[in-house]
């Protein structure tokens, strides 16, 4: 793991290349999430098929930098592409997931120049009634003091974040669980990254994002339901929108095969772009 300093900011990273010296691939966990969730699935298929990819632990993810009160997205996008140009990685492929997806979104409208193509996977656009409900409540545990017990945190996880094929598999949902109980993560950090919301005016800024997009949505995802993601792949001008079954929050995850299926087929459509050191306007 190497460590970068950009813009005042230490971020940790991974970098790994592929055998081919392929396109830079960069991969950006949800809110609380660390790089290194990416290298269960999706790091050793993309690195075989021929890229570099880099992960990293996001302003506030622990060994990186916390952020501080007032965190956006807008910041976590400069975050990402001060990295890229740290890394001489641009222009790269972007994969986000949840707020990764967020700001991957941010960085299309911003630095349009660093990505070559991006998946979004469990985004939105917006907060409805429901999950604004559910960030403020986790907001407010957090600010309590109040620390769970493990295995009930763990339970809960599991509910809110897999699909129903896997949490009615008695033998699947053990190892999830146990997954969960040594991997929960709360503090300061997390509280920033929880309060950043999307703003619903984004959706109208979307309709100017160029890059290739693939979006993809999760059937029984409950943080963020298939309909708020059509609404963002409605948004971009030709995005691909695919919807993958039998799964849920953590989709990359439960079913990483065709996740990972998924991103190869649409990156070997968009033709790679000749690389050049970008540098910051």
């Amino acid at each position: 793991m190497g460590v970068a300093t950009v813009g005042g900011v230490r971020l940790h990273y991974d970098d790994v290349a592929g055998p081919a010296g392929g396109e830079p691939v960069v991969l950006v966990m949800g809110a609380g999430g660390r790089g290194r969730a990416w290298h269960l699935h999706q790091v050793p298929a993309l690195v075989a098929a021929g890229h570099r990819v880099i992960t990293y632990d996001s302003r506030g993810v622990p060994p990186s930098d916390p952020g501080g009160a007032g965190l956006t997205v807008g910041d976590l996008a400069a975050d990402l592409a001060a990295l890229i140009e740290h890394l001489d990685a641009g222009p790269c492929r972007l994969v986000g997931t949840s707020l990764g997806a967020h700001v991957v979104e941010e960085l299309l409208l911003s630095r349009p120049e660093l990505a070559t193509a991006a998946v979004l996977m469990a985004t939105r656009g917006r907060d409805d009634r429901l999950r604004a409900a559910a960030a403020r409540a986790e907001i407010e545990l957090l600010d309590s003091g109040i620390t769970l017990p493990r295995r009930y945190h763990a339970a809960l996880q599991a509910i809110q974040n897999l699909s129903p094929h896997t949490l009615n598999d008695d033998i699947e949902v053990s190892d999830w669980l146990a997954v969960f109980e040594q991997s929960l993560s709360a503090g300061p950090g997390l509280r920033h990254q929880l309060a950043i919301t999307p703003d619903p005016g984004r959706l109208a800024a979307y309709a100017t994002i160029t890059t290739p997009c693939l979006v993809l949505a999760f059937a029984d995802d409950l943080v963020t339901p298939p309909h708020l993601v059509a609404e963002v792949a409605e948004a971009i001008p030709g995005a691909v929108h695919r919807l993958i079954d039998r799964a849920g929050h953590y989709g990359y995850l439960e079913r990483p095969e065709e996740v990972n299926h998924q991103i190869l087929e649409f990156f070997r459509r968009v033709p790679a772009r000749p690389r050049a050191r970008v540098t910051s306007p």
